[in-house]
């Protein structure tokens, strides 16, 4: 059995020369594309980004509709708080007089 030959420079530089014709002969002999089949091409790559841009579209939209249902319910929620905040209040002394007053014109009203 013969023992393995180490490749000097020269045999590593012609094997690359010979790999570099080979790759670009076959690269020559492939055929050129049909122009028709790239404007196909083209138009599929529009059509798909034209789709994409519309989802991202109404994506957005369907966000910012999010976004001011959450706006509307938080200052939904803002407002009945304020109301509730409103209707605990504890009374002035004014209004406590007001209402005493009322009751009394009302309990003078009935006797006679």
């Amino acid at each position: 059995m013969a023992a393995y030959k180490q490749p000097s420079f020269q045999d590593r530089a012609s094997a690359s020369a010979d790999a570099r014709k080979k790759a670009l002969e076959k690269l020559k002999s492939k055929a050129p594309i049909d122009p028709a089949v790239l404007a196909e091409r083209a138009a599929a790559r529009a059509a798909k980004e034209a789709a994409e841009a519309e989802k991202r579209a109404a994506k957005k939209a369907e966000r910012e509709a999010a976004e001011v249902e959450k706006r509307e319910r938080q200052a939904a929620a803002a407002a009945e708080a304020a109301a509730r905040a409103e209707a605990n209040k504890p009374k002035t002394e004014a209004e406590k007089k007001a209402e005493r007053d009322a009751r009394y014109a009302a309990r003078k009203a009935r006797k006679k």
